[in-house]
């Protein structure tokens, strides 16, 4: 979090309107459901803010266009895909930061209340006004400060206020297109703060996201003198989140009732348009060119940032573990983005581009646990651990209750020695609490990998169940560290290096 007292005192806030830690639930193709107990979870994913200056008899118009576009612009420009490994929404950063300042409580589900990360409920239908009347009425004064002015003095004076209690409170209600309030040399201004755009994967890809908003706002503005009467609210919000979740793959609801995929209908109608209005507003041509064409061999190829992310890790086909597939990902991005190359043309990121020999020295338990667990209560039988162990060719199998707190772990060791040592099998057969080690060591997820191997040879174990929070979340085991040993080894000696591997001694297979 950055060392600022807003911050903190904001984050003190939304904790305790909504009593307690945020919950977090996002389904893609994988889901994420957790708590985390700040609101700077939601800075996984960061945003290329672009500001479109407007005077208040225009605000209505260009903020209800500005709406219209957000689907469209977001469907063109998604890039995190991902979050904490998981495959989500192609734009992971809108459910993400909805939930992350999310104070509503689930116990008034009769009650129609917006979170306070919002695309709007209705068109800006006379001026700015409206929308700051709303938000003041519907959220909570979260922050408070001293007051350098009496805007009414100010105004008696012949002076134009700040409104700082405006803007401080406007501060800490984050529609997607928000209207900001400022003075620029004595002047006020009222600009759309577009907070839709991500940042990345590239400055080039950045640029060419805010040429396509500008032009496509300005384009469809000289088009249309009132958005409203040629499309309803709710299909533009539709839109938006459709383009979150799918990305290019969303299927659009359309001006005059029309119904077009995204990738056609930024292709054959929006690009001309964003074309119209960036050379009205005097772009350079060779600009226009340059960041348009960008947006449009983007969108012809399907390859976003988030596509390029997913189509590498699927190209990576499992090899390594997920840390190793996410640690080349990340490495992969940050070299073709010293490239200079708009995404379209990158290649997919490989998995030998996160590898180092020092990488398990920098590495926590986290980057190559298994977090796909197989687990049993300890009133289930032995006979059945067997089957679970041979069904899914594992070899520990860990004991939960019914809260996911460890109780105890089965090794195939174990469990062979109580079957060769058994005369004949009981009714009802053995529950797996006869056989198991009960309160097994375990480490948390972000104990360093060689402080957890050191265990592993110390205690002679093979394995060591992942705790967070008193909860089970994982497993590692030394099989995990076979395919990095060998990396390590060939990194070492196959290329001539002179150094010593120092990856540990393998641990005992006793347990």
């Amino acid at each position: 979090m950055t060392p600022r007292p807003r911050y903190y005192a904001l984050n003190d806030a939304i904790t305790r309107l909504r009593g307690g830690p945020g919950q977090f639930q996002i389904r893609g193709v994988d889901e994420l459901f957790m708590k985390h107990d700040t609101i700077m979870l939601e800075g996984c994913n960061t945003s290329f803010q672009t500001h479109f200056q407007v005077s208040p008899e225009e605000f209505p118009r260009f903020y209800n266009i500005a709406q219209v576009v957000a689907g469209p612009c977001l469907a063109a420009a998604t890039n995190s895909p991902l979050l904490f490994g998981k495959r989500l929404w192609r734009e992971t950063r809108i459910a993400l930061f909805e939930q992350a300042v999310d104070t509503r409580s689930s116990n008034l589900y009769l009650r129609e209340m917006s979170p306070r990360v919002h695309f709007g409920s209705g068109w800006v239908e006379e001026s700015v006004t409206e929308i700051f009347k709303e938000d003041i009425s519907r959220f909570r004064v979260l922050i408070t400060t001293e007051m350098e002015e009496n805007p009414f003095d100010v105004l008696e004076a012949g002076d134009v206020p700040k409104l700082e209690a405006l803007q401080l409170h406007n501060g800490t209600v984050y529609r997607w297109n928000r209207a900001c309030y400022g003075i620029t040399d004595g002047k006020p201004h009222l600009r759309i703060e577009n907070r839709i755009l991500p940042s990345g994967p590239s400055t080039v890809d950045q640029v060419a996201n805010a040429a396509f908003w500008f032009g496509l706002v300005s384009g469809l503005a000289a088009k249309y003198d009132d958005i409203a009467n040629v499309m309803a609210f709710d299909d533009a919000k539709s839109n938006f989140i459709a383009a979150a979740r799918h990305g290019l793959a969303s299927q659009f609801e359309w001006i005059e009732g029309r119904q077009v995929p995204a990738h056609k209908l930024i292709l054959e109608d929006l690009l001309p348009l964003a074309e119209e209005g960036l050379r009205a507003s005097d772009i350079d041509e060779g600009d226009i060119e340059r960041y348009l064409g960008v947006i449009e061999a983007r969108v012809r190829t399907r390859r976003t940032g988030s596509q390029w992310q997913l189509n590498s890790l699927a190209q990576m086909d499992n090899g390594g573990t997920r840390g190793e597939r996410l640690s080349a990902l990340v490495a992969g991005m940050v070299q073709r983005q010293k490239d200079g190359k708009p995404v379209h043309e990158w290649t997919p990121a490989t998995l030998d581009e996160g590898y180092s020999p020092d990488h398990m020295q920098n590495s926590c338990v986290e980057d190559y646990m298994s977090t796909d667990l197989f687990t049993v209560h300890e009133q289930e039988t032995v006979e059945f651990v067997a089957y679970l162990m041979d069904w899914q060719r594992i070899r520990h199998v860990l004991v939960e209750d019914e809260h996911h707190h460890l109780v105890g772990l089965v090794s195939h060791r174990s469990l062979l020695r109580h079957l060769a040592e058994r005369d004949e099998v009981p009714k009802g057969g053995v529950p797996v609490g006869h056989i198991m080690v009960s309160d097994p060591v375990s480490v948390p997820p972000d104990m360093p990998t060689i402080e957890a191997v050191q265990i592993m040879r110390e205690r002679q174990i093979s394995a060591l169940p992942v705790v967070r929070d008193d909860q089970l979340v994982g497993i590692i085991t030394e099989r995990d560290f076979m395919d990095l040993a060998g990396q390590l080894l060939e990194g070492e000696f196959g290329n001539g290096a002179s150094r010593t591997a120092t990856i540990p001694d393998a641990a005992s297979p006793e347990e």
